[in-house]
């Protein structure tokens, strides 16, 4: 895809689909989005949770590197879901691009405007802003900071978690790759915490895209847990890293 903008600047995207290869019941989802993003499609072999090896997690994985400290394990699941990206984000640099459309292989497209969303979103993109997609509401608070077309542009004071679609610039894939060599939390989570990679994290408004997990067989990121000690844990620990990490990027933005 490559559109001129008001400021003659001229963008390559490309759309990069995450699919782990031993999905087989994905593939079909990922013909469904090969055929209907107005995009040139590249599926990204996405690291396989299986097939990481307790030495492999011991290079990337460092437990308590930032602050404020993640309260959880990070699964082995979640480790291949980082990498995963991460290896998105270089292919942006490897193919030369302006930007990538980052969306895992659960993503649909649910609403007719969601063309022309993109197309705002790409034609106002600066190269280190990286811009969600997201699938449901979330109460993501910030000013607007950009009006284009159908789409209007917040920048969120706190990102809400997921990862199922995202036009991410090519500073912005440098940025977040140079702070991710280790990592202590799931890339979401990485992702909010805007003074570790310094990309600009905008979300776009209106909704235009559904994330279809459940019909696909469900997430290949969290693996069902029973207990209800454990449950409960996460519930108490969710809010309180939340906001912990709100109250921090509020605090160093005041500073800066």
């Amino acid at each position: 895809m490559v559109i001129i903008g008001p400021r003659e600047c001229v963008v390559t995207v490309k759309a990069l689909v995450v699919h782990v290869s031993r999905a087989s019941g994905r593939r079909l989802q990922v013909e469904r989005l090969r055929r209907s993003l107005p995009l040139a499609v590249e599926v990204i072999d996405a690291v396989d949770g299986l097939r990481l090896s307790d030495a492999d997690i011991r290079r990337v994985v460092v437990s308590g590197l930032h602050r404020p400290r993640y309260p959880f394990v990070l699964s082995r699941t979640e480790a291949a879901c980082f990498l995963s990206h991460r290896k998105a984000w270089q292919a942006i640099l490897d193919d030369g691009l302006d930007a990538g459309l980052v969306i895992e292989d659960d993503a649909a497209i649910a609403a007719p405007e969601f063309a022309a969303v993109l197309g705002a979103a790409v034609a106002g993109l600066e190269l280190d802003e990286f811009v969600r997609f997201p699938h449901r509401e979330r109460n993501e608070s910030g000013p607007v900071v950009r009006l284009r077309g159908p789409a209007r542009f917040l920048e969120p004071r706190l990102p809400a978690l997921g990862m199922v679609m995202q036009l991410v610039g090519r500073e912005a894939a440098r940025k977040l790759l140079d702070a991710s060599r280790t990592f202590d939390r799931p890339v979401d989570s990485f992702v909010q915490m805007h003074w570790l990679h310094t990309a600009r994290v905008l979300t776009v408004r209106p909704i235009v895209i559904g994330e279809i997990c459940g019909q696909l067989g469900g997430s290949m990121i969290h693996p069902p847990h029973t207990g209800i000690a454990h449950k409960i844990i996460r519930e108490v620990r969710r809010p309180l890293i939340r906001l912990a990490v709100y109250r921090e990027n509020n605090r160093r933005r005041r500073a800066a």
